[in-house]
């Protein structure tokens, strides 16, 4: 029997924002353990949370670059549970009324773009971080009480390398909104999967198992190779699944047991007494619509339409936002916009590269590059003198036409002076001069070097051609 896999995602972000959701703590990643706590992110009684309206305001903007729909009232609920990462014994969080619902999520995979519906997206607190020694633990609750989104997909996605790519998709937007830094070396992203699998065709789905806290990209890729083929074997030797929770090794390459799946009853949700249910009015969401951003696949494809750049440039430049905004102020003033981008791609960026030098450091007015485009185009210059007029503007900041003069770069186009050149070189090698009239057609460029070789590179080389045609005629 042929299966098939179905793969939900639960995906965690820390928003950016300055403070943690509940309190004035320091929202910030590498301060000593336990220095950015308070009575309130400590779960001390007595406290009252007050709600960050930056966090609603990106929760709410989260929701609008991912399609969704944000309802006129959200509110917070008590997920209750005894875990020693969580100081209050429950986490805020939302759960009937959440902040965003519905939304889609589209990515490029193997040249087409695909989509992934989500389920919703709930604001929520972080927890605190568990450290585990050789005889003891510890935790850090400078991370609890972090603003952190989860955003929920519908069970759609269907091999390893789909949730590898809506991941990347997902950060990507996130990054570009300005929601989320979204690092995750940093903890910044985390990922639950909820994978099972099916006979190929059926509509019900299989037992649901859940892989916790995957905090890179890539291993959810991994676990996923593993534990689909496991639990289609499991199913062809006619065993059985049971919904349960499993841990993601990733030294030894396997999932493994953790316990028992938990129901949503099993968490107890109540609503959140002490805040009031979240009500945005329609000035208030007109200014969250203002921040919204162009998204990176829509950027993709609008470059490649309208500046006719193939898909490795377009994605290059929506990989370094500067440097595409930097790209379409050229592409604006430049005839063909594909030799600009060539420029931008293989001189300037790794001229920066190579020197260290960001673009607001540049010496130089992006005119410039325009100014060697056009004298290129033009033949006054050789593609060759291009690249050294290009590095002394990158250096120094001088103007391209000013370097050519001083340099004396510019290229010979005079017919009668170059027709001369010519000559000298035809009567100078007779044995190229026969192979090119026998019909060995290379040899016209071994005579084409020799003329720009008598004027020192100067030789407009496309006239030097056209006049070495004409007289071996």
């Amino acid at each position: 029997m042929d299966y098939e896999a179905v793969i939900g995602l639960e995906t965690h972000v820390q928003f950016k924002t300055k403070s943690k959701m509940w309190c004035g703590c320091a929202n910030a990643f590498g301060a000593p353990p336990n220095t950015h706590v308070c009575p309130v992110c400590l779960g001390l009684p007595g406290v009252l949370p007050v709600a960050n309206e930056e966090a609603l305001r990106l929760t709410a903007l989260a929701g609008l670059l991912l399609n969704c729909t944000l309802p006129p009232d959200a509110k917070f609920d008590r997920k209750n549970y005894f875990y020693p990462d969580m100081p209050k014994n429950y986490q805020i969080t939302q759960y009937d009324r959440p902040s965003a619902v519905g939304g889609r999520v589209d990515f490029e995979q193997g040249g087409e773009v695909v989509h992934v519906r989500l389920t919703r997206a709930h604001l929520e607190e972080d927890v605190a971080k568990s450290f585990h020694f050789d005889k003891n633990s510890g935790i850090d609750c400078n991370r609890a009480g972090v603003p952190l989104l989860e955003i929920v997909s519908e069970p759609e996605i269907t091999s390893a390398e789909m949730a590898y790519e809506y991941l990347n998709a997902l950060k990507e937007i996130l990054i570009y909104g300005g929601v989320s830094e979204a690092d995750m070396e940093k903890g910044m992203v985390r990922c639950d999967v909820n994978v099972s699998v099916r006979p190929r065709g059926e509509k019900a789905l299989g037992k649901k198992i859940e892989i916790k806290n995957m905090n890179s990209f890539s291993g959810v890729r991994r676990a996923l190779e593993y534990e689909i083929p496991r639990q289609i074997e499991v199913l062809r030797k006619g065993g059985q699944l049971t919904q349960e929770t499993r841990r993601w090794d990733d030294v030894g390459g396997i999932t493994e047991t953790m316990r028992s799946k938990e129901m949503a009853h099993d968490y107890r949700y109540f609503p959140e007494p002490d805040l009031m249910p979240f009500q945005p009015n329609p000035a208030w969401l007109e200014e969250v619509r203002r921040r919204v951003v162009e998204l990176p696949l829509a950027k993709k494809q609008r470059l490649m339409r309208d500046y006719q750049l193939p898909a490795a440039d377009a994605q290059t430049f929506v990989w370094d936002r500067a440097l595409g905004d930097y790209f379409e102020r050229l592409a604006r003033q430049a005839r063909n916009p594909k030799v600009a981008a060539n420029w931008v791609i293989n001189n300037l960026r790794a001229q920066m590269t190579a020197t260290g030098v960001t673009l607001d450091g540049l010496k130089f007015p992006p005119a410039y590059i325009i100014d060697i485009m056009e004298m290129v185009e033009s033949g006054k210059i050789s593609s060759s003198a291009a690249q050294v007029v290009f590095a002394e503007m990158f250096a120094g900041g001088e103007a391209p036409r000013s370097i050519v003069e001083k340099k004396g770069l510019a290229q010979v186009s005079d017919t009668s002076a170059l027709e001369a050149l010519c000559q000298q070189v035809i009567a100078a090698h007779p044995g190229p001069v026969a192979d090119y009239k026998a019909g060995k057609v290379a040899a016209l460029n071994f005579l084409k070097g020799q003329v720009m070789k008598l004027s020192k590179g100067k030789a407009n080389p496309n006239v030097v051609g056209e006049i070495l045609q004409q007289a071996l005629k």
